[in-house]
């Protein structure tokens, strides 16, 4: 397909890197396909909502995009409009009212060890994603890599959310691809789907999903998504309390929430890798033998507040750089 049948957007790749970006253990539900004969844009990226599949490519100074909607089709003046939701969706899912570029620069200024890998990592922002969605992505990240959990949340997809579309690949014409949305509090609420997800591989974290959308559909019922969505309005404190009573959210699971997709920008996610950069780089007591360590409260505390000092407002923003 021709990018005559996207729209364009300016966007310089230094605001916005989607191959950084979407393969950078933030999302786990974007498809990738390699463009057969690149001009612009060498791979288009898909990811289905639950009315619509958005596609991307990019250029150095372009994000190109287009929605592909289920039958009945719309007209033209009802494409129009859903193209209108689609664009401010991207604005929104990748926050760009926020300059990258300028935050670099802050970042550079306050922090050497930033300013010599800059240039090296650029184009590399948070996503606002949907809280449920992140939540349960990383309900599934605990002891886990990127693959495996990718796998894991494409299996809840495919079982527990029946197909919006069937759409070509981009490489492959004859190939089309099922696109499913992502499964509702209420379907993964079932007391049967503990086991069924045990039998896809899912081990102990089957349990954690089933109870937290239990618990979130028991508490908060049809509004469930709704209530999570309103925790962006709440402080990280209070935010954070309410996420650490769900089955299987620990401190870490809680604050990658926080910063993925409830606005919590200065929230830094702590795991032995970052307690080692602190230690290496910023001077935090301790041994950067890349041993692992017991990560205690006290431990992760000290690192969150090493790190915001260093680079302010937009810590985590910077952390997902570093």
């Amino acid at each position: 397909m021709s990018l005559s049948a996207f729209h364009a957007l300016p966007l310089p790749i230094v605001q916005l890197s989607l191959d950084a970006v979407l393969k950078c253990g933030q999302s786990f539900r974007w498809s990738t396909f390699p463009l057969p004969q690149p001009n612009d844009a060498s791979r288009e990226y898909r990811l289905c909502l639950y009315d619509r599949v958005v596609c991307l490519r990019q250029s150095p100074t372009q994000l190109f995009y287009r929605s592909v909607y289920p039958d009945p089709q719309p007209s033209e003046t009802q494409a129009r409009l859903l193209d209108a939701e689609t664009l401010v969706w991207l604005k929104d899912y990748f926050q760009l009212d926020v300059d990258l570029a300028n935050l670099y620069q802050e970042w550079g200024v306050r922090d050497q060890v930033f300013l010599n890998i800059k240039e090296r990592f650029s184009g590399i922002r948070m996503l606002r994603q949907d809280p449920w969605e992140n939540l349960v992505s990383f309900i599934c990240s605990s002891n886990n890599n990127i693959s495996r959990i990718t796998k894991m949340v494409q299996n809840l997809c495919i079982h527990y959310s029946p197909p919006l579309l069937h759409i070509s690949d981009p490489s492959c014409l004859e190939s089309r691809q099922a696109y499913h949305p992502f499964p509702s509090p209420s379907v993964l609420a079932r007391p049967d789907v503990s086991a069924k997800l045990r039998s896809l591989g899912f081990g102990y974290r089957a349990d954690f999903i089933q109870k937290t959308a239990r618990l979130l559909v028991d508490t908060h019922g049809t509004g469930s998504e709704t209530w999570l969505m309103n925790l962006r309005e709440e402080t990280t404190e209070k935010a954070r309390e309410e996420l650490l009573k769900f089955m299987g959210v620990g401190r870490k699971v809680a604050d990658c929430v926080l910063l993925m997709s409830l606005d919590k920008r200065e929230v830094i996610p702590v795991d032995t890798h970052v307690h080692q950069i602190a230690i290496k780089h910023y001077g935090l007591k301790g041994s950067a033998n890349g041993k692992k360590i017991n990560m205690t409260p006290k431990i992760y505390e000290e690192v969150n507040k090493k790190l915001v000092d260093v680079w302010g407002d937009y810590a985590g923003w910077a952390h997902s750089v570093s």
